[in-house]
């Protein structure tokens, strides 16, 4: 079965995407790096590790050290659709991670996208 377009897609090609629309709403490079953080279990070296190593988003998610249980609580839409709702396991964590990036643009504090 063939993934889709983002799964290939490198994760150092979008991070930028991620840190400038946090940044354009006064939002900081180092918070998108705390939800990243949060959300994959990766320590802030082995992110840039990542990052550095042009990762496709699939293998990036894949060698996360430990995916946060608490990402479950994560719910809403995401481009029009539910994230709670999607099926394939891969794009659900990239749902994930997009829903937790718009919740920083959107303003809400840090306690509450992290599901503290």
């Amino acid at each position: 079965m063939a993934g889709h377009r983002i799964y290939s897609t490198s994760f150092a090609s979008v991070y930028p995407l991620y840190v400038a629309k946090a940044e354009r709403k006064g939002r900081q490079k180092a918070e998108v790096d705390a939800i990243l953080v949060w959300l994959t279990g990766y320590d802030q070296a082995g992110l840039e590790a990542e990052i550095a190593a042009g990762t496709t988003f699939e293998a990036f998610f894949a060698r996360a050290p430990a995916l946060n249980p608490a990402r479950a609580a994560i719910t809403g839409t995401v481009c029009g659709v539910r994230v709670e709702a999607v099926e394939e396991p891969l794009m659900r964590e990239i749902r994930y991670l997009d829903k937790l990036i718009d919740e920083l643009a959107k303003g809400r504090p840090m306690a509450k996208i992290l599901r503290g």
